[in-house]
């Protein structure tokens, strides 16, 4: 059977020829890359003096948080903190009361 090049039915025929594609920039793999990423990231935010919260809402809370972002311009988690930070202010004062 002669090897057709626009036959991709049989891939064993074609598993050591290279396809073109996007050439490979970082000689690490993928993963690694993400990790490093990751690291790095936390680096920054801990030298910005930030703390990682992970928080579950529903759609509709979430919905109305980036609505309300939009408008003010800012993002998501700067209006989570601003409100946050506004009970909290709001619950210390009834406090001292």
């Amino acid at each position: 059977m002669a090897k057709e090049q626009t036959d991709r039915t049989t891939l064993d025929l074609f598993a050591n020829e290279r396809r073109p594609g996007r050439p490979k920039t970082n000689p690490l793999s993928r993963d690694e890359q993400l990790r490093i990423n990751k690291r790095n990231q936390l680096k920054r935010d801990k030298v910005r003096g930030l703390k990682r919260v992970e928080l579950k809402l529903n759609s509709d809370a979430v919905d109305a948080l980036n609505e309300l972002a939009d408008a003010r311009n800012m993002s998501r988690s700067e209006l989570i903190e601003e409100i946050l930070l506004s009970q909290l202010a709001s619950l210390h004062r009834q406090d001292n009361v």
